[in-house]
């Protein structure tokens, strides 16, 4: 939900503005006892024209950005100002044309079913939903499956003694397949929905809800939103039987240290046989991320900031790989 601190853009005087690449359109955040909100106006020579709408909804932590969507009765829709924290700048959000003022973007259950826990469609129209179903955030049950009856097994007086009692889905006992199954519901990009959406359940075959175009070896594949598919691709991943995204990452806990993530790397690896060993020495013990999986801007998200600046947000590249272009300092 919006607040002051949910909502990393500022509000004050001389931050509250963006100006597009038409100079007679900017926007305006505004904040007042009532909520926040964002004002397109256009200026014409015959009058001032301006809509004005509620940040309603809040997407994203913020550690890379934001963006904000709002309410028009059952109807969501994104609005067209988002906050790149990078710039510590108000921005297009992703996608829109600079210099126009659209307010019409919807919000399909597509984009819910990574970014929200639950939710009623009530569609036609896709954007229409029930407002009070909306479930903020990730829950445990977006990779644990309902929780509904493995809370009640152990709210009663004799609680389950074996695993396959307790009613609950554990990830990290399904087959690897079964365990990228439940990350790619989220990051392998958009797909080709065949099922209602929240239909997928951990444990399930994902092609069966979701699939995604098959791709040449060869094609590019853009950092953004396509980490499975680019771990798949990974040699250290086809060499392995059992990698998933989970040797890696701790589901259950925030990891910002890039170079944290060494440790995984050296389980396998000896840092004496890496190229730049002779050179650099034990300086690169903690940089394997840094030059394995390079930050590489993606060209999903093309953002016109002030002053007509293009910008191109970066992201980690999933695909474990030698990178000839980036080099250590």
């Amino acid at each position: 939900m919006p607040s002051r601190d949910s909502i990393r853009g500022k509000f004050s005087p001389g931050s509250n503005v963006l100006r597009t690449a038409n100079p007679n359109l900017f926007f305006m955040m505004e904040a007042s006892d009532k909520g926040f909100s964002q004002k397109g106006v256009m200026r014409t020579p015959a009058e001032i024209l301006e809509r004005s709408e509620s940040f309603d909804v809040v997407i994203g932590s913020g550690r890379k950005g934001q963006t904000y969507l709002f309410w028009d009765g059952g109807k969501l829709y994104q609005l067209p100002v988002s906050y790149w924290t990078e710039l510590g700048e108000w921005v297009n959000s992703p996608g829109y044309i600079d210099g126009t003022a659209d307010f019409e973007r919807p919000i399909g259950p597509r984009c819910l079913e990574c970014h929200a826990s639950s939710f009623i469609s009530q569609s036609p129209p896709e954007n229409s939903y029930d407002k009070a179903s909306l479930g903020f955030g990730i829950s445990c049950e977006k990779c644990h499956g309902p929780g509904g009856e493995h809370v009640a097994r152990y709210r009663s007086v004799s609680l389950p003694r074996a695993p396959a009692e307790t009613a609950i889905i554990n990830p990290a006992k399904l087959s690897r397949e079964r365990r990228m199954d439940v990350c790619a519901l989220c990051h392998a990009g958009i797909g080709n929905a065949s099922a209602p959406p929240l239909s997928f359940v951990p444990g399930d075959i994902l092609e069966k809800s979701l699939s995604f175009p098959k791709l040449v070896s060869n094609a590019h594949i853009d950092v953004h939103g396509s980490q499975v598919q680019l771990l798949e691709r990974s040699r250290c991943f086809k060499s392995s039987p059992s990698m998933s995204c989970t040797t890696c990452h701790d589901v259950h806990m925030p990891q910002r240290d890039a170079a944290a993530f060494s440790g995984v790397c050296l389980s396998c690896h000896k840092v004496e046989n890496c190229g730049a060993f002779p050179k650099l020495a034990h300086a690169i013990d903690h940089q394997c991320v840094t030059c394995h999986m390079p930050l590489q801007e993606t060209a999903q998200i093309v953002i016109s900031g002030t002053n007509g600046r293009k910008l191109q947000p970066k992201v980690r590249n999933h695909q474990i790989a030698i990178y000839p272009d980036v080099h250590l300092p």
